[in-house]
């Protein structure tokens, strides 16, 4: 037990230990085989850039091998003349940040007459030895550390595990590396053995005892390999790949989230056969993937009503014109039953408008409640109403809900109806045709009316910011004003910003709305159980931010992600489905099917 808790401690401290890196733990390796030698590192602000030397003829040149060398590579002109003229521009400083630089001289010929020819060429830039932000470390074949003495104080030395030092010698140790193949036969992927974790935490905890850093060479250069020596405390990590790691720890901030506020996931209380539904809750989590589905359920420890839901589908999200899909042709195909072009609300791919799904359903005398924790004129929610060949048509999309058949609409975008360009106050249409308007979503608890617009920016912020239960609330006030009706209904609810974590490259907003979007989902499940007659549907219009999950406790409840781009991606969404018919939303198909599937449930 007490090793199982040793390595789940280490795997806890990621985020802590994360925190505390910056370019200055990362070593350029083999920084002269780069692209742009020292000046890639260097614009990177690592905190080590290492060069290896050879001693020919007198001269000091830079290479991997003796065969590689070639004439102009060498030592003074590829890393001492700019540095020289970089500390001449910052007049001193190391880096524009004051942050300190080691040079490590890795010496691959003769130790001796190669660090004597080092030491005399040092000699020629008093601003580098000077300097007390600069260090010269010399590594590889080293002198004897009985005969460091003999060398200018400006000169320190990259120390060995085996090797044992006095006082004097050790203060001239800048570090100490090793082979991290003479520890263990670990390749970077997946994690360290027990044994090989107590091992080298040992190793580490010897070192830094000894008040140095620690380095290890040989590792392999990639991510997973990055969060191990992180979690280990390791000081200074070893790349060629200086910019993806720069990127990698300056990104720790937001694509890591340790989450402090767990929920209780509902559990489903009803069987339903061969029944079919009287009214629809249709939930969207908007850009909200399987990944961003199990970071919820990690980040809240094991537990997520959407997991409860026994009925599961997968939906294919592709648009007309595109094999990646936005949210507008996304919720058109739903809203619809028909694919369109990106950026079309509710129109086809010529421009004509498409009958929704809540038009439809008027027909049949339902009613209608549109929700989005997001602007209501965004393309998710406009596509259940509206009629527009661009999606940023933000104000006659506004307009188009005058002609919408919906009793119920609630979310931000306030101005698009009442502080518009053109003029017109489009609440007072609306109180004309019977609604009851609000700016404030504080009198949502007040309105008695069956049919109102509530709209409030300052409402629909994140959940960091304070957006609160917006989403349990809404839907809550829309199913008790339906439920005093004998009217069946339809209600489409959106949690928007999902989406909007994912285009951020950001694990907590992604994490924090997902959790947000699981107890509105909880509140559906409760609702259709007490309410049987109801088919509740859960899905997604895409997957947003290309969101993987390199790390996380299901214990703790902590998320590690990495997103691989900003915007949308093609993968498949899955479907959820509870109650009367939901073994309909079984298997694969089209996003327009969620619409097919509907109207046949509850017939035409």
């Amino acid at each position: 037990m007490k090793k199982i808790i040793t390595l789940f401690c280490l795997q806890f401290c990621l985020f802590a230990q994360a925190q505390e890196y910056s370019a200055s733990n990362i070593h350029s390796h083999n920084d002269y085989e780069s692209k742009l030698p020292f000046y890639g590192a260097y614009s990177n602000e690592t905190g080590v850039i290492e060069a290896d030397v050879f001693l020919v003829n007198n001269e000091l040149f830079v290479a991997h091998t003796s065969k590689e060398i070639t004439p102009h590579n060498t030592l003074k002109s590829m890393y001492l003349e700019p540095l020289s003229n970089k500390l001449k521009t910052l007049e001193g400083k190391a880096y524009p940040s004051n942050k300190p630089l080691i040079l490590m001289i890795d010496i691959k010929s003769d130790a001796d007459s190669t660090l004597k020819a080092i030491t005399q060429q040092l000699k020629t830039f008093p601003d580098i030895i000077s300097n007390k932000n600069i260090k010269v470390v010399i590594s590889g074949n080293r002198p004897l550390p009985s005969l460091w003495a003999a060398y200018p104080d400006f000169i320190y030395f990259d120390g060995r595990l085996n090797e044992n030092y006095t006082s004097d010698q050790l203060a001239r140790v800048e570090m100490i590396s090793e082979d991290l193949h003479e520890i263990t036969v670990w390749n970077g992927k997946g994690v360290l053995t027990q044994a090989d974790s107590e091992k080298i935490q040992a190793i580490i905890k010897k070192v830094h005892d000894q008040k140095k850093k620690i380095r290890f060479w040989a590792t392999q250069d990639n991510v997973n390999t990055y969060m191990t020596l992180m979690n280990l405390k390791v000081d200074f990590i070893g790349t060629d790949k200086v910019t993806e790691l720069t990127q990698f720890i300056n990104s720790i901030q937001t694509t890591f989230y340790q989450n402090t506020e767990f929920h209780q996931a509902y559990i489903p209380k009803n069987v339903f056969k061969n029944k079919r539904p009287k009214n629809v809750i249709l939930l969207i989590g908007d850009g909200m993937g399987l990944t961003q589905i199990y970071s919820g359920y990690t980040a809240n420890k094991g537990q997520l009503s959407l997991f409860n839901i026994p009925t599961q589908g997968f939906s294919i999200t592709k648009a007309s014109d595109s094999y990646i899909t936005d949210s507008a042709a996304g919720a058109t195909a739903m809203a619809t039953g028909h694919k369109t072009n990106n950026r079309f609300i509710s129109v086809d791919e010529q421009g004509k408008p498409l009958q929704t799904i809540a038009e439809q359903l008027a027909k049949k005398n339902y009613k209608t409640a549109i929700i989005s924790a997001g602007n209501i004129t965004d393309a998710t929610p406009a596509a259940f109403y509206a009629h527009q060949p661009e999606r940023s048509f933000s104000e006659p999309i506004a307009n188009d809900f005058l002609s919408s058949p919906s009793d119920i609409l609630i979310g931000g975008g306030q101005k698009e109806f009442i502080s518009r360009k053109d003029g017109k106050d489009l609440s007072k249409t609306l109180i004309a045709k019977g609604y009851t308007f609000s700016d404030k979503f504080s009198s949502l608890d007040t309105i008695k009316n069956s049919k109102f617009v509530v709209l409030e920016d300052a409402a629909v912020v994140s959940i960091k910011n304070g957006r609160g239960d917006f989403l349990t609330k809404s839907l809550a006030k829309a199913t008790n004003t339906f439920s005093k009706t004998k009217n069946p209904f339809f209600i489409m609810a959106e949690g928007a910003q999902i989406d909007y974590g994912g285009h951020q490259n950001n694990v907590e907003y992604v994490v924090r709305e997902m959790l947000d979007f699981d107890k509105l989902v909880g509140q559906a499940m409760e609702f259709v159980d007490k309410n049987p007659e109801t088919l509740l549907i859960v899905t997604a219009d895409h997957e947003t931010g290309g969101l993987s999950l390199i790390d996380g406790s299901i214990e703790k409840g902590y998320v590690h992600g990495s997103f691989s781009t900003n915007d949308h991606t093609a993968i498949p969404v899955p479907v959820f489905a509870y109650g009367p018919g939901s073994e309909k939303f079984m298997g694969v198909y089209q996003n327009t099917a969620i619409y097919d599937k509907i109207i046949e449930l509850i017939g035409k």
